[in-house]
């Protein structure tokens, strides 16, 4: 029973030592010649026109993040409905399909918030303080003062 999970633990051992050991021969051997065109962004050959450091939009990112995770959730029904026929022969179908039908409300239920919330838009219009869009003919917000 002590020794159930050795191979485990000697595999990843090894493998450490081993990254270790390569990233140990590499700064050893390697020459340290840093020039000014060395440190510089590679651009494919053409002139650098800016800095490498651009700040993306965090929409993309919200975007990518539900990409992904639909894209999972294909990944987990596709091997649900290849094996439901046995499942509904074992007399599990009910289950199962309750189980499916769980797990895709849940996550309809995150895009309906995510939509609802207004994330998915691109061009976004912001609600200032008062209550009341900016541009929409109130008295609230920034141009409260300017109109008086």
């Amino acid at each position: 029973m002590q020794f159930d999970y050795a191979n485990v633990l000697v595999f990843v051992g090894l493998g450490i030592a081993l990254c270790a050991i390569m990233l140990g021969l590499g700064a050893l051997l390697r020459p340290a010649n840093p020039e000014r065109t060395k440190l510089t962004t590679y651009e494919c050959g053409e002139v650098v026109t800016g800095d490498s450091w651009i700040n993306f939009n965090i929409r993309f990112y919200l975007v990518a993040l539900i990409f992904i995770v639909f894209d999972v959730e294909v990944a987990f029904i596709y091997p649900v409905v290849t094996v439901f026929r046995r499942w509904v022969s074992n007399g599990q179908g009910a289950l199962a399909l309750g189980e499916l039908l769980v797990f895709v409300l849940v996550l309809v239920a995150g895009l309906a918030y995510v939509w609802r919330k207004g994330d998915l838009r691109w061009i976004k219009t912001v609600v200032e303080p008062g209550g009341e869009a900016p541009g929409a003919g109130g008295r609230s917000g920034r141009n409260a003062d300017v109109a008086r």
